[in-house]
């Protein structure tokens, strides 16, 4: 097992563990609900964007126990966009995850709400998070929630975009807010708890906006090439929305060769940091490498 995996193994037990925590019991009412948010929140999945906060926090020094209130908050806002994408009126899917979407598990009305209520606890959390001071909380609600923002409005740029031509610099503009912005600020969250100069939070905030780019670039690729089993979610499904993706403007080929270039350049954003961070630059590798 390598070093990276080890970490992400590692990240996940401690993040499953509080979330655990932060999370009702499924028999508390309405158990409904409950039921419904952790059927979503304990599917699997990678884990990544809580990864990447405890990655740059303890390459700057942080504790796991300053980190994972937050790491865990961040998931549940994951989570809460992806069952709202999943609905009928977003992206209509069935499967997440390897296992049904929470409204065909449940119901749509269900599945709303637990969206609702995982966004809402992961403010809680991080608001009652005794082991980081006053001034730190308020600046990590701002910063998620700022990002949060993006992301929803991400997602209607996107839905506006199906079935049109649209540029490639408006295909970024969806791409920076949708997916990026969340992992900016993951990775941004773990700087800024571990107390990060200005210069150092530039550096990983050039980063993560890169490493949201290759994110996206390479879930463009996968939609295509791999399949649904392989994927756990909808193979193919971008396409049949007619959606705008990298590979519908560049081509699978060069397509490819973007998201090594990409890569790079988020790695490059590194050198600048007198720190350890090869575990972030291993987590851009494996980014580039990803099969699902």
């Amino acid at each position: 097992m390598s070093n990276l995996e080890k970490f992400f193994n590692r990240c996940t037990q401690i993040v499953d563990e509080e979330l655990d925590k932060l999370i009702p019991p499924a028999a508390t009412e309405p158990a409904r609900l409950y039921e419904a948010v952790r059927w979503s929140l304990f599917a699997g999945g990678k884990r990544f964007r809580p990864a990447l906060v405890l990655a740059v926090g303890t390459a700057f020094g942080a504790g796991e126990n300053k980190l994972v209130r937050f790491a865990s908050a961040i998931e549940m806002i994951h989570t809460y966009s992806l069952i709202h994408d999943d609905l009928p009126a977003m992206d209509d899917d069935r499967l997440r995850r390897g296992r049904a979407t929470c409204h065909i598990k449940f119901d749509e009305a269900t599945a709303i709400l637990a969206g609702d209520i995982l966004q809402t606890l992961a403010f809680q959390a991080i608001a009652d998070d005794q082991d980081l001071s006053e001034k730190v909380r308020v600046k990590l609600i701002s910063e998620l929630a700022n990002s949060a923002a993006k992301m929803v409005a991400g997602q209607q740029l996107d839905l506006d975009g199906e079935g049109k031509k649209i540029s490639l610099e408006d295909l970024e503009k969806i791409h920076h807010n949708k997916t990026g912005a969340m992992i900016s600020a993951a990775a941004r969250s773990g700087a800024i708890i571990a107390g990060a100069n200005e210069s150092e939070l530039n550096s990983v905030t050039n980063y993560a906006s890169k490493l949201g780019l290759l994110f996206q670039i390479t879930d463009d690729l996968l939609d295509i090439t791999q399949s649904t089993e392989v994927l756990g979610k909808t193979a193919g499904k971008d396409e049949r929305a007619e959606k705008a993706t990298y590979p519908s403007i560049y081509g699978i080929e060069e397509t490819r060769e973007l998201a090594e270039k990409v890569h790079a350049e988020a790695v490059e954003e590194l050198n600048d940091l007198e720190k350890p961070v090869e575990i972030l630059r291993e987590i851009a590798g494996f980014i580039l490498r990803r099969k699902s």
